[in-house]
């Protein structure tokens, strides 16, 4: 069980860290392609590039061990395309309008989205220090998306990260329910058919290529941050649950606004390193949680027989 842990515990920091590589290398390719065409193009990146591992399994003769989606699972596989279609239109419309390493701290509030998502919908239990850990993450958002301390008014871009985080909450929690099927078959439809329905929104928006170099720059990005990190983040769900990987994926955001600070040198306000202090000690006790059943477990464990 405790293998099991660690195992799910590193798979989910493999995925927060190259999922990391999204905003800053999108806000740099964000001039050069719009918003909702690169939203399309990043998820075509994840399938088409989880196409190539599926082929090069098949053709090394890799024998399929994992349980393949069926038509039970529709429901939950239609709403996470549908959620990943309108999640990273609303990230990039986010970066759009607010710095790089703000919008990568806010996407910690994936980790609120997800908890509550999980205890409302699906039943899965929650623990003090973890609902202490989402406060933390909370206030740090908020403080975060004020663009006007004074009249607390709150940036656009900000509310459209914050947007796109609840998406992916109730998205990380249909995954969730996926989670024991194949991992390369579930990233293939979401990069596919996402990616394919933002291409044609994109279109119908009036949006348009105009740099072939760039379609091949967000392939790549796509197939790294979406697609092997989705990959990872569906082994360590089976492992953890949707709540407790979220938590460990806090960690994203903040190698997302080491790398942002370093590519575009902007230079944050005092209220950035306020909201980073609250979102580390948010992210320290959502990792730091132990799921209630594991207490028991161990408690019954501790306890002696009375028989």
């Amino acid at each position: 069980m405790k293998s099991k842990t660690h195992t799910g515990i590193l798979l989910a920091i493999l995925a927060a860290a190259l999922y990391a590589l999204n905003s800053p290398l999108s806000k740099l390719l964000l001039s050069v392609m719009p918003s909702t065409l690169m939203a399309g193009v990043l998820y075509l990146g994840a399938g088409l590039g989880m196409g190539v591992v599926a082929l090069v399994r098949r053709w090394r003769g890799g024998v399929a061990t994992e349980d393949p989606l069926t038509r039970l699972d529709l429901p939950y596989v239609l709403a996470m395309i549908l959620l990943d279609v309108a999640a990273p239109i609303f990230l990039l419309l986010g970066l759009s309008h607010t710095t790089a390493a703000n919008a990568s701290l806010l996407n910690n509030f994936e980790i609120v989205a997800t908890a509550l998502i999980a205890l409302a919908v699906f039943r899965e239990r929650i623990s003090p220090r973890l609902w202490a850990g989402i406060l933390f993450v909370t206030l740090s958002c908020a403080l975060l998306s004020l663009e006007d301390r004074t009249g607390l008014e709150f940036s656009a871009g900000s509310l459209f990260v914050l947007l796109a985080c609840v998406c992916w909450g109730v998205e990380n929690n249909c995954t969730r329910r996926l989670s024991s099927k194949d991992p390369l078959q579930i990233v293939l439809l979401k990069g596919i058919f996402s990616g394919t329905g933002s291409v044609i929104i994109g279109l119908c928006l009036g949006e348009r290529f105009t740099l072939l170099w760039s379609v091949f720059a967000l392939l790549g990005v796509g197939f790294v941050a979406y697609g092997l990190s989705i990959f990872f983040y569906v082994y360590a769900q089976r492992r953890l649950g949707a709540a407790r990987t979220s938590a460990y994926y806090a960690v994203a955001p903040f190698i997302g606004t080491l790398l942002s600070l370093a590519i575009f040198r902007e230079p944050p306000p005092v209220t950035y390193f306020l909201a980073l202090g609250l979102m580390i000690v948010g992210a320290w006790l959502c990792a730091k949680d132990e799921p209630l059943f594991s207490k028991k477990k161990r408690r019954d464990k501790d306890t002696p027989s009375v028989e």
